[in-house]
């Protein structure tokens, strides 16, 4: 019995030990193939990988399946990782399903090994400096391929024919050459082979997407580009007409164009003559009036003071003359100033949004102004000072950008505003990319969002007297939340969508913002504000405008865009690359995103208050935070 009872023990353990060794091994295999990875590839931000910690539950950018027994997904975009990837390493990741190496400074040619990798669905490679030949071997099971911004050279392998499933091909910006071959993809929804060296002609499978896709090679020919025979072929030469010799001579016509020709001459001499007399006589004219009038008219855009300055022709042309000193300034304004002296001013042009220009106005006494020239407003006047009267009240909050004065005549309509050197969120977000400035880091972005909020709050829960009105702001974007040198975000533009009598159309990054049911009806609400300031947090989050070209003809706009990623579970990969270096945030990052992503939802009840919205942050916002350093938040993390 006994004997028994030990052969059924044993066979049991064995049975344990079959299911249990493959999956130690598995994951074994899979942390040597990670750690040969990481000791061979320099990168500038540390990373926690080691032998004694967990691989699925600790180690940054490594997800595994549900049962722990594969690595499965790589996320390693902008962690500074550079040099060639070393042969026969990340090949052993038998169940690699998304490797994410994207904006990197990775080089040298690109291992077959990983293109075949027989499970891989997601391969993003782009903004690297691989080099070398296209790769020859892919896995069938690709759905995304983006090798995008990158040196890679050859022809584009026709084994591309075998990814059935494939649905994003980007390879644009390469030094790919050759032919296109006749890829019949039925799943492809984005193809970019734009900035190549590609040449041939188009083939027709591939004619239905769209001329920006092919864009960038000039050697390349039909739809959408232009036609291949207009390329290959010579230009008929184009046909020369003769007069019929029975109605004209040729020698009587010579004669006749002679002299035309020399009557010509003395009619223009003569018109000339009189053309210049009339010219003269204009000017003299001119002169006298300008003496007359000299000093006595500064309103029409004259410029003075400033070697740059630059007064905008439109700046202050409405402004009448028996109203030039009617600048009114609100209550408790330290300015000592009045129209003419803003008109003198050196001007220079910030932008144009939706209400009007915006212009920097530099006073003699040095004093730095903001002037926003406002178009097409509906208002009376009477409408327009009691809506300014309301502004000033508002206007009582560190978080909203004050009026401090305004001007209001029948053709023109001028604001004026303290001058904040920080810029706009907007800039800071964007224009530090394309100037190389510092990018924002995550503390600033929190504190920024929770400025935003509470302003936006404050705004809301503004009520007159008899409580009845609810305000809004109606235009809420990145560019309209300016920066405190302490960099605290104000919310600008408040209270100028009842002026107008018009729906901004004016720019798509304005048009990005605006909630479903504004695009539908084009009114606006307090919770039409919500859905904006959610869209501005996911810019915040993920670095993109708010509204990304797909590759196609259509145009996704960031909330859906951050939707589908999040569904299909690469939260990692919506945030911007920036914040990828402050990995201890990551919980707040993700928190953050939950945030943004109540603030967007598609039906209006669905969407918090701005009050609960500023409750929200205030908790990612903790105490300890708010003097965390970048460098510290790094410090943290253990070099493998």
């Amino acid at each position: 019995m006994k004997f028994h009872n030990s052969i059924a023990v044993l066979t049991f353990l064995f049975f344990v030990l079959s299911i249990v060794a493959p999956i130690i091994t598995d994951l074994n295999s899979d942390r040597q193939a990670l750690l040969h990875f990481v000791a061979t590839v320099p990168h500038v931000r540390k990373l926690n990988w080691n032998a004694t910690t967990s691989v699925c539950s600790s180690w940054v950018g490594i997800t595994c399946n549900v049962n722990g027994t594969q690595v499965v997904a790589i996320h390693l975009p902008g962690v500074g990782l550079s040099g060639p990837i070393p042969a026969n390493s990340l090949q052993k990741l038998n169940g690699l399903q998304v490797l994410s190496l994207r904006s990197n400074n990775l080089s040298g040619n690109l291992p077959s090994d990983i293109t075949s990798i027989p499970s891989l669905q997601y391969l993003y490679l782009q903004h690297n400096n691989f080099s070398g030949a296209f790769p020859e071997i892919i896995s069938p099971q690709l759905n995304v391929l983006d090798l995008s911004f990158n040196s890679f050279t050859g022809k584009i392998p026709p084994t591309l024919e075998n990814l059935t499933g494939l649905n994003v091909l980007n390879l644009q910006k390469n030094s790919i050459s050759g032919d296109i071959p006749p890829l019949n993809l039925p799943r492809l929804k984005t193809l970019n082979l734009s900035f190549n060296n590609l040449n041939g002609s188009i083939p027709s499978s591939l004619q239905k997407f769209p001329y920006s896709s092919f864009v960038g090679n000039s050697l390349l020919c039909g739809l959408p580009l232009k036609n291949c025979s207009s390329i290959s072929s010579s230009p008929a030469p184009s046909p020369v007409y003769f007069p019929n010799p029975t109605n004209i001579s040729p020698l009587r016509h010579a004669s006749s164009s002679k002299k035309l020709g020399s009557g010509s001459i003395i009619a223009i001499a003569i018109g000339g003559c009189a053309v210049l007399f009339l010219l003269l006589a204009m000017f003299f004219v001119c002169c006298l009036k300008k003496g007359d009038s000299e000093g006595g008219d500064v309103l029409k855009g004259k410029v003075s003071g400033g070697r740059n300055s630059e007064k905008p022709k439109e700046f202050g042309s409405g402004v009448q003359e028996a109203e030039k000193n009617k600048l009114c300034f609100f209550e408790g304004c330290s300015y000592n100033f009045d129209l003419e002296d803003l008109l003198r001013a050196s001007a220079e042009v910030l932008g144009k949004g939706s209400y009007g220009s915006t212009y920097k106005a530099i006073l003699e006494d040095g004093t730095a102004v903001v002037v926003k020239r406002l178009k097409e407003v509906a208002a009376s006047k009477k409408e327009f000072e009691q809506q300014m009267e309301v502004l000033g009240r508002i206007g009582h909050h560190s978080n909203v950008v004050p009026v401090r004065a305004y001007y209001y005549s029948k053709d023109e309509k001028l604001l004026v505003f303290n001058y904040m050197p920080s810029g706009s969120l907007f800039l800071l977000l964007h224009g530090s990319r394309i100037e190389g400035g510092s990018p924002l880091d995550w503390n600033s972005r929190v504190k920024i969002a929770l400025g935003t909020a509470r302003g936006l709050a404050h705004i809301h829960n503004y009520s007159e007297s008899n409580g009845s009105v609810k305000f809004i702001h109606g235009n809420i974007k990145s560019s309209n939340v300016l920066l405190t040198q302490d960099l605290d975000g104000c919310i600008s533009d408040v209270g100028l969508a009842p002026l107008m009598n018009y729906f901004p159309t004016t720019k798509q990054r304005t048009i990005g913002y605006r909630a479903p049911e504004v695009i539908e009806t084009r009114k606006v609400s307090q919770k039409s504000d919500v859905y904006s300031f959610g869209v501005l947090l996911l810019e915040m989050l993920t670095g993109k405008a708010p509204l990304q070209h797909s590759g196609h003809d259509d145009v996704v706009d960031l909330p859906r865009w951050v939707r589908s990623v999040v569904r299909e579970e690469w939260t990692a990969e919506v945030f911007d690359v920036e914040l990828m270096r402050y990995q201890s945030v990551e919980e707040e990052m993700v928190q953050m995103l939950q945030i943004g992503l109540s603030c967007v939802a598609k039906v209006p009840e669905m969407r918090p208050k701005m009050d609960e919205v500023v409750r929200m942050i205030e908790e990612i916002q903790q105490p300890e935070l708010k003097n965390r350093t970048s460098s510290e938040a790094e410090s943290n993390v253990q070099t493998p």
